[in-house]
C-alpha cells in the first residue's frame, strides 16, 4: 500500500488578491513561505520516500522547502496542476460570481481523470512507499473525490499548506 501525504501549496500573492491563478506559476508570499516551513518541521522526522509536486512554481517551491531536511530532489508532474481556468485565468474572483462560464475551462471530469491517472501512477511507480505530493486546492479535491468515491462538492476545501493522508 502506498501512503500519500497530500499537501496544498503555501499561500500566494494571488490567493490574497483573490486572483484566479489556474495554471499560472504563482508566487508564494511571506506567509506561504512560513506555512511551507511549518509543514517542513512537522514532516522532518517522517520517513518519506518520494517528493512530488505540480510543475507550477508555487507547488515546487512549497515542496522543495518541505523536502529540505530529507535531502531529496522534487519530482514534478503536470498531473498535479491546478484546474485550467481558460479565459478566466488572471481574473478577480469576486467579479466572476454571475458571469457565464466560457467553454475553455477544464471540466470537473477532466480534472478527475487527471486525479485517477495520478493515483494510478503512484500505485504503480511507488508501491509500498510513502509519497509527499504538493498540489493545489482543486486538483487535490479531485484526487480525494476519486479516492473517496464522492462528488467534489462533498470534499472539504484544503487550506494552504494543509496535509491530508490517503492510503492507496
Amino acid at each position: 500500500m502506498t501512503k500519500l501525504y497530500l499537501v496544498r501549496h503555501g499561500e500566494t500573492v494571488d490567493n490574497v488578491a483573490q486572483i484566479l491563478q489556474g495554471q499560472e506559476p504563482g508566487q508564494l508570499n511571506e506567509r506561504g513561505l512560513e506555512q511551507a516551513r511549518e509543514v517542513r518541521e512537522k514532516m522532518a522526522s517522517e520517513q518519506i520516500d518520494v517528493f512530488i509536486a505540480s510543475d507550477l512554481k508555487r507547488a515546487i517551491e512549497t515542496c522543495r522547502i518541505i523536502a529540505e531536511p530529507h535531502g531529496m530532489a522534487v519530482e514534478t508532474t503536470a498531473l498535479l496542476r491546478e484546474r485550467d481556468w481558460g479565459s478566466f485565468t488572471g481574473k478577480f474572483i469576486p467579479t466572476l460570481k454571475d458571469v457565464e462560464w466560457p467553454d475553455d475551462i477544464e471540466t470537473l471530469e477532466q480534472m478527475k481523470s487527471r486525479a485517477r491517472n495520478f493515483i494510478t501512477y503512484l500505485k504503480v511507480a511507488y508501491p509500498g512507499k510513502t509519497v509527499l505530493a504538493v498540489g493545489h486546492g482543486l486538483i487535490n479535491k479531485a484526487i480525494q473525490s476519486v479516492y473517496f468515491h464522492k462528488p467534489m462538492n462533498e470534499i472539504q476545501k484544503m487550506g494552504n499548506a494543509e496535509i491530508r493522508v490517503l492510503m492507496l
